[in-house]
C-alpha cells in the first residue's frame, strides 16, 4: 500500500536524519516548521509517490493527501495510518494548564 511505503520512508536513517535536522532548526516554532520541515516532507513523500505515477511536485502529495482524507473515513486501516503519518510531520501540541492561568506560589 503506498500510504504505509510513504511513512516507511520516514524510517530510513537518511530521511529520518533530514527530518530531525529540519525539527531541531525550527525549534517547535510553528512557522519555522512550515518552512523548514515542510519541504523536506514533503521531499520525502515525492521520493515515493513518483513510482507511482504521481507528479513529482508539491502537487502529487497534495493529490494523495486529498485521496488519503477521502479514503480514510472509509477504511479504518487508512484512517489509523494517516493518523500516524500526520504525527510524523506535525509537532506534538503543548496543551496550556487548564484554567491557563499560571500557579501562585
Amino acid at each position: 500500500m503506498v500510504l504505509s511505503e510513504v511513512i516507511q520512508a520516514f524510517s530510513v536513517p537518511e530521511n529520518a536524519a533530514r527530518m530531525e535536522e529540519a525539527r531541531e532548526s525550527a525549534c517547535n516554532d510553528m512557522g519555522k516548521m512550515l518552512q523548514l520541515v515542510l519541504p523536506v516532507a514533503t521531499q520525502i513523500q515525492q521520493e515515493v509517490l513518483k513510482a507511482y505515477g504521481f507528479n513529482n511536485e508539491g502537487e502529487g502529495v497534495l493529490k494523495f493527501a486529498r485521496l488519503v482524507k477521502m479514503y480514510e473515513t472509509q477504511d479504518p486501516e487508512i484512517a489509523t495510518m494517516s493518523v500516524k503519518l500526520k504525527s510524523l510531520l506535525l509537532p506534538p501540541l503543548s496543551t496550556p494548564p487548564i484554567g491557563g492561568a499560571i500557579p501562585a506560589s
